[in-house]
């Protein structure tokens, strides 16, 4: 459960889960092809002293990860006291090579000489069903190779005095009755069998006498590429540069990286920099470096759902590209609208979601509603990405790129915005709403559909194009319809609308943070100010804090991973941060700050923070980390650095 870790370079891209192991490994694009066999067992690490045998993740072990905030390196720390044993590592991805590279340290902690030996155990599943991958010894280079297809992976590493591993073994994992070579590991000694194939896995031993305070000191990493000749390349680089180097230049490159934002970062208190930092990096570990930005490359979610969330989202892209933009990330934002523009239909829409190569994602939106055609679409999706786009124009003034896109992805996407209109209600065709449950015509998809035609009309009008004019009118006719969206007597704006086959409406009246986040931050004008205020008052009263472990769920009676007892639903961070941008929008600085320090108390150890938590003991709930979580919490630490 969560990923207190995730270490990548826009192509590799490593999971540590809450025992520092490994636990998703994805290649070549980040967050689709998860080699690892995570939904049963991690890369494990093994400590045999005196005859006595302890993997690191049996419950014996106190052990705390956490990663730098200026850079994507972890670093674990793990105590046994029975065994009197302490290992400390440093983990990164290189962002040159694709490589996760572990430096660690085994120190003894009690008196007198004593063995100690260190197992390294890969599992991977590279085929997806384990039985075509093949692993084995290779002993010119001295590595394990595990291979399938145009996947290779190089695993070894070497002591502080350059020597190798000294003892292997490679098995069957998880087939025809055998747990794993793991296993072989156990009784201090490995079997040394140099190869196999089906479900695979392999172990390492790192070996040396210590006395109280002695450490033993290797460096372990594991190379990925198409072959097995530049998987090797990228090993000898490492044999003959050596470990240290190679943290160094990963250390450079991420507080190089980190650079843009310092300006405005250097404004926030020590906590509250840590924290943006920290999100930054885990914002920038789930972007792929074709563009794609993934919702979340825990796949522990998988182990109690149907499937991950390692998907691109449209809509959570746009929200992450938004704090990077006003921190001066230009290259990632121009990746994400290249994306965009690509995985456009030829209608004007994005679809649900897609996986990192641009393919179409799982679904559960059907094409048929009331027995009526319908798109399996959320509009809100498509919007907000014209929207983030004219943000994009405003922080860089870059007519030039822009422009770039304005035939294969503005026009196209904003014409669809104009033409997707019901006539008996001036308002958007129903679509599913953001939260991917509801079909019908939400309130937040109206907001964020009426702030995109504004921003496609500023953008056309930027660059001298002929559809300002048009677009804007076609914003104010929507507009016109808002007022069926509050209800005078919940005192807030609806969920939404739906028009019903004889001409009426249907109302769902359900109190949603989205209905007053899209109109305060993508529709605000003085003629809405009043039912914003009034809606955020309800809110306010009816959700807020209404659990022992306080936030604000999405909505009334929300159901999603519900808890028992299930109150009005789970505190989700992003729907927290929301009411407090909110809150601030309004002049409310001192309650929106009580909401940022509510989400800071609730973050892992590491300063992950998941998709939802508990309402009675806080506890994480669904994926960890969320990257909209995170993109939240900067653009509501900015806001509040301002105020």
């Amino acid at each position: 459960m969560a990923r207190h870790a995730i270490l990548g370079n826009g192509s590799l891209t490593v999971g540590l889960d809450e025992h520092g192991l490994v636990h998703d490994f994805y290649y070549p694009y980040v967050g689709q092809d998860n080699l690892t066999n995570s939904r049963n067992t991690e890369h494990k690490i093994g400590i045999w002293i005196d005859g006595i045998f302890s993997w690191v993740n049996d419950g014996s072990w106190d052990i705390s990860v956490d990663f730098r905030d200026d850079a994507l390196i972890a670093h674990i720390s793990y105590t046994q006291h029975d065994l009197g044993v302490h290992i400390q590592t440093e983990d990164f991805v290189h962002p040159y090579a694709d490589a996760f590279c572990r430096r660690l340290a085994v120190t003894s902690l009690l008196p007198g000489e004593r063995e100690v030996r260190v197992f390294m155990h890969q599992v991977f599943e590279i085929s997806r069903d384990g039985r075509a991958d093949t692993a084995m010894y290779v002993p010119d280079g001295n590595y394990i190779y595990d291979y399938k297809g145009k996947v290779c992976l190089v695993a070894s590493g070497v002591d502080e005095e350059n020597n190798s591993f000294d003892q292997y073994a490679v098995g069957n994992y998880g087939i025809e009755g055998k747990e794993g070579t793991f296993r072989d590991a156990e009784d201090g000694e490995l079997s040394g069998s140099p190869i196999e194939h089906g479900g695979v896995d392999s172990v390492m031993r790192f070996c040396k006498k210590l006395t109280e305070g002695q450490s033993l000191y290797f460096d372990y990493w594991i190379t990925a590429a198409e072959t097995q000749i530049e998987a090797e390349r990228t090993h000898q680089t490492f044999l003959s540069d050596g470990m240290q180097k190679q943290r160094d230049r990963t250390l450079a490159y991420w507080q190089k990286w980190l650079e843009p934002a310092q300006d405005q970062l250097s404004s926030l208190s020590p906590v509250h920099k840590s924290a943006a930092q920290k999100s930054l990096l885990l914002i920038k570990a789930h972007i792929d470096k074709r563009g794609g930005i993934l919702a979340s490359c825990d796949s522990s979610i998988y182990n109690y759902g149907r499937d991950y969330y390692s998907y691109v989202w449209p809509r959570d892209g746009a929200f992450a590209i938004w704090p990077l933009l006003r921190l001066g990330f230009i290259e990632e934002a121009q990746n994400f609208f290249k994306f965009c523009a690509n995985i456009l239909t030829p209608g004007g829409y994005v679809m649900h979601k897609y996986q990192p190569d641009g393919s179409v994602g799982s679904t559960w939106h059907p094409l048929v509603h009331n027995h009526h055609k319908e798109l399996a679409i959320q509009e809100d999706e498509t919007a907000i990405i014209i929207y983030m786009l004219y943000e994009y124009l405003q922080q860089t003034g870059d007519k030039s790129f822009v422009s770039g896109l304005y035939d294969s992805l503005i026009l196209p996407a904003t014409n669809f915005m104009c033409d997707f209109i019901d006539d008996a209600t001036g308002l958007p065709h129903a679509s599913y709403d953001l939260w991917e449950e509801k079909f019908l015509t939400s309130t937040y998809t109206v907001s964020i559909v009426y702030g995109a035609m504004l921003a496609a009309s500023e953008i056309s009008k930027a660059l001298g194009k002929e559809d300002a004019g048009k677009w804007a009118t076609s914003a104010q006719k929507l507009r016109q319809g808002f007022g069926s969206l509050f209800n005078e007597s919940t005192g807030a704006y609806r969920k939404g609308i739906l028009l019903q086959e004889d001409g009426s409406l249907g109302f769902d009246d359900t109190i949603d943070i989205s209905s007053l986040f899209g109109m305060a931050m993508f529709a605000a004008e003085e003629e809405s100010k009043a039912p914003t205020m009034r809606t955020l008052e309800t809110i306010t009263d009816k959700l807020l804090d209404k659990t022992p472990s306080g936030g604000l769920p999405r909505y009334t009676h929300d159901r999603y991973f519900a808890s028992d007892p299930p109150y009005f639903g789970n505190p989700w961070f992003v729907s927290t941060l929301w009411l407090a941008q909110v809150q601030m929008h309004y002049g409310m600085a001192d309650e929106a700050k009580k909401l940022v320090n509510w989400t800071l108390n609730h973050t892992l150890p590491s300063g992950v923070l998941s998709e939802q938590i508990d309402p009675t003991n806080g506890e994480i709930k669904s994926v960890a980390p969320l990257i909209w979580s995170h993109a939240e919490l900067i653009n509501t630490l900015l806001d509040l650095s301002k105020k």
